[in-house]
This record gives structure tokens, C-alpha cells and sequence, in this order.
């Protein structure tokens, strides 16, 4: 699995909040300011699934990224299978910092482990100005 994690200066439930509900994520799903989160549906649920729609801005390609929970556990772990098979893991623990979130997942065959660390810890950093900026100011 890799692994991209990050410190953030909000409580484990405003993080929680932020990650989970579609008005949240729409705000910062998406790993380059050249691409958009233009809509979210969550069924924060085990069994439960999710939707989220990632697009470049310039209407040039979009995909919606779609998984199933395995396990969730409130304000602590989200686990989830991707729809093609690969299983994720979200864990929000706290720290003196606020809030860690430890975000695992298997790499896809397409491109290389660097580049999918890379975005996918570039999808945490908007993530963290997010909540710091719009949800703790």
C-alpha cells in the first residue's frame, strides 16, 4: 500500500465533517488548482458507497471516482474498495498538532507509485487549507 499522510490544525471533528459531506468535499477533492470537484454523493454507511466527480476545468476530461465502505468507524476510519478492487484505508486520529490523517491505499497499474503518492498528497493539501482556512478560521 502507499501512504500519504498529513497534520491538520482542526479538531477530529470538524476534519471528520469536512471529509465526509458532499458540500465539503466539492471544495477540495482534487489534486491541481487546474481541476475541479464539481459534485459528491456520500453514503458514509458499511455497505454504503460513494461518488465523487473530478474534472478538469477546461471540460478536456472528467471521471467519477466510485467506492463501496467496508468499514466505518465515526471521527476514526473509513475503509473502502474502489470500483476496481483496490481497498483504501482512512484513518483520523489526534495530536498536538489537531488532527493526522493517515490515508493508505493500493497503487493502480497505469502510472507509476510516485506520481499516484504525489496526487494523492497533493488531494490531502487542499484538503488541509480547506479546513484551516474555511472551516477553523
Amino acid at each position: 500500500m502507499i501512504e500519504v499522510s498529513i497534520d491538520i490544525k482542526a479538531s477530529r471533528t470538524q476534519v471528520w465533517q469536512a471529509w465526509i459531506h458532499p458540500s465539503h468535499i466539492v471544495h477540495w477533492y482534487f489534486a491541481s488548482p487546474d481541476w475541479c470537484c464539481p459534485h459528491a454523493q456520500m453514503d458514509v454507511n458499511s455497505g454504503g458507497s460513494f461518488c465523487i466527480r473530478m474534472e478538469a476545468k477546461d471540460g478536456s476530461f472528467g471521471f467519477d471516482f466510485k467506492a463501496t465502505f467496508s468499514k466505518v468507524l465515526e471521527e476514526s476510519t473509513l475503509n473502502y474498495t474502489l470500483e476496481d478492487g483496490r481497498l483504501v484505508e482512512v484513518n483520523f486520529s489526534s495530536n498536538h498538532e489537531g488532527t493526522k490523517v493517515v490515508w493508505k491505499f493500493d497503487p493502480e497499474s497505469e502510472n507509476p507509485v510516485e506520481l499516484q503518492q504525489q496526487g494523492w498528497q497533493a488531494i490531502l493539501h487542499n484538503f488541509k487549507t480547506y479546513v484551516e482556512q474555511s472551516l477553523v478560521a
